[in-house]
């Protein structure tokens, strides 16, 4: 509004041309600022790359006034030595340079958009935002600790010190890194809150990848990476299941063989999975708007099955023919902990079987955010194919399917409502997609939707289960989001589409939160 622009020239500050055209470039805008009246300091201070040009913005006069003034009270130059005055040129004291090299290490993830996985890293300029404690998603880790080392910017320097060889390249694989790293919850907050999008969770999946190669995979990551597979065969005896998981020598088992905190409680078992009863399901005879594929997550499939029903209700409702197909799981369990190379293979199984119904402009709608935009995000960077692209731009949030559709003419009947409802958001989704689709569409029903500002619940799915995680889990999740649920009024329908988020909201809040799905299939007229 004031004409203030931020702009990201690309610049290779490694090279000696690349030196020379930061100083052509400031000097040039340095002038055209100043013929057209304005600052080159707008709402920022003048440090180290601003102070070589105040003199020419102040004037010889003013800035000999600015010198002597320094030397006045620090005559000794301690305070904050070459800022505004007796400052060295704009291409001293760079992080990088012409001598400046790093090495490449060979990625399963694809880094090619920023050019490579030391770019990536690189990405960082150090600017901080990632220290933020008020507002946002942007970090987790640091919101709660309040320590340097578990933000972003700590673990792009650490990763950058390994590969430009301040430390060696065995670091890598190192314990240290490992343990700047681990707090790092992956909700993706980076990717859409830094200025320079440095995306931590994407680095941190591929340094596990290398970790773990070196050091074995331990139990615990086993368990929660092929947790659909577990989740599968523990549904032929749902019963039998959850009562062992409920004992509490089955908890304290698992926490001291796999460091799974017995606090914690396990997701229970539905007595029926979603795929059972959609066997048995007759649909509505015609449908008028044709198919629509429901990508049926694992939790919706073995744990949360009432939600899959309501989203076969709320679709059908809409004119539409549900369809299922013979998936596997998204990987994002996979993926999480490191185990990339699994990961790929159930992309390449997914893909495979949703392309033809992506080619021919159907829908993919999922109702778990982190599970749905895996096929928009990591699946896409493991199999770096137009295949995985196309399944991707046909991939969608209920929430956003349904926007999409009511542009192309969709109208659903909506009962009387004037309710209100409380949101959370999952990390994913805010970072991809943002909330804005799933409020429009509880507006449609006649919702009055507040949303928390809450950041990451502190679950981040396998996170807060884990036992060295669970106090800094149940902190994040005590931060905000909690306090907002247990003050809001007993008739607010608390909304959260994350599982993960859900079961923080019950654990820490005592209030039982739903699923966007189930509150719109109840909100249809009938």
């Amino acid at each position: 509004s004031v004409g203030c622009l931020h702009i990201r020239p690309v610049i290779d500050l490694k090279t000696p041309r690349g030196l020379a055209q930061v100083r052509a470039i400031a000097d040039e805008i340095t002038d055209l600022v100043l013929e057209f009246g304005g600052t080159i300091s707008s709402e920022h201070g003048d440090g180290r790359a601003r102070s070589p040009f105040l003199e020419r913005l102040y004037g010889p006069r003013l800035f000999e006034a600015f010198r002597r003034l320094k030397r006045a009270f620090d005559p000794e130059n301690r305070m904050n030595p070459g800022n505004i005055v007796a400052s060295p040129g704009i291409t001293e004291h760079l992080r990088y340079g012409a001598a400046y090299r790093t090495w490449e290490p060979a990625t399963l993830l694809d880094f090619s958009p920023q050019g490579g996985f030391a770019a990536a890293v690189e990405m960082c300029n150090g600017v901080g935002v990632c220290r933020k404690s008020l507002e946002g998603t942007m970090c987790p880790s640091y919101m709660a600790t309040r320590v340097e080392e578990h933000s972003t910017r700590a673990r792009a320097n650490a990763l950058r010190a390994v590969l430009s060889g301040t430390l060696p390249p065995s670091e890598f694989t190192g314990r240290r890194l490992y343990e700047i790293m681990d707090l790092c919850l992956e909700c993706k907050g980076c990717k859409a809150e830094c200025p320079a999008n440095v995306d931590m969770a994407k680095l941190k999946y591929e340094f596990l990848h290398h970790y773990h190669r070196a050091h074995g995979l331990p139990l615990r990551n086993r368990l929660f990476g092929r947790i659909a597979r577990l989740n599968r065969l523990a549904s032929r005896v749902p019963s039998l299941a959850n009562r062992v998981s409920r004992l509490a020598l089955s908890r304290w088992l698992l926490e001291k063989v796999a460091g799974i905190d017995r606090r914690r409680p396990l997701p229970a078992l539905a007595p029926e999975t979603f795929t059972a009863w959609f066997a048995a399901h007759r649909p509505p005879a015609g449908a008028p708007r044709g198919e629509v594929v429901l990508f049926h997550d694992t939790f919706t499939t073995y744990n949360v099955p009432a939600i899959g029903r309501a989203a076969v209700a709320l679709l059908e409702a809409a004119g539409y023919r549900v369809v299922l197909v013979d998936k596997k799981c998204c990987g994002r369990p996979l993926i999480s902990k490191g185990m990339l190379g699994e990961a790929r293979d159930h992309a390449a199984w997914n893909v495979e079987r949703l392309l033809p119904y992506a080619s021919r402009g159907i829908g993919i709608v999922g109702l778990e955010p982190s599970c749905l935009l895996t096929l928009r995000d990591e699946s896409v960077d493991l199999l770096r194919t137009d295949a995985a692209r196309a399944v991707a731009g046909q991939s969608f949030l209920l929430e956003e399917f349904l926007i999409r559709e009511r542009e192309r003419g969709l109208e659903l009947r909506w009962a009387r409502n004037g309710r209100r409802a409380l949101l959370h958001g999952h990390c994913h989704q805010k970072a991809l997609v943002g909330t804005a689709p799933t409020v429009a569409v509880l507006g449609w029903a006649g919702f009055e939707v507040a949303e928390v500002d809450s950041g990451c619940c502190g679950m981040a799915g396998s996170f807060g289960f884990e036992r060295e995680h669970y106090d800094l889990s149940v902190a994040l999740g005590n931060r905000r989001l909690a306090p907002a649920v247990r003050e809001a009024p007993a008739d607010t329908e608390i909304v959260a589409p994350g599982i993960s988020c859900r079961q923080q909201i019950e654990h820490l809040a005592g209030r039982s939160a739903r699923h966007p799905a189930e509150v719109l299939r109840d909100a249809l007229s009938r």
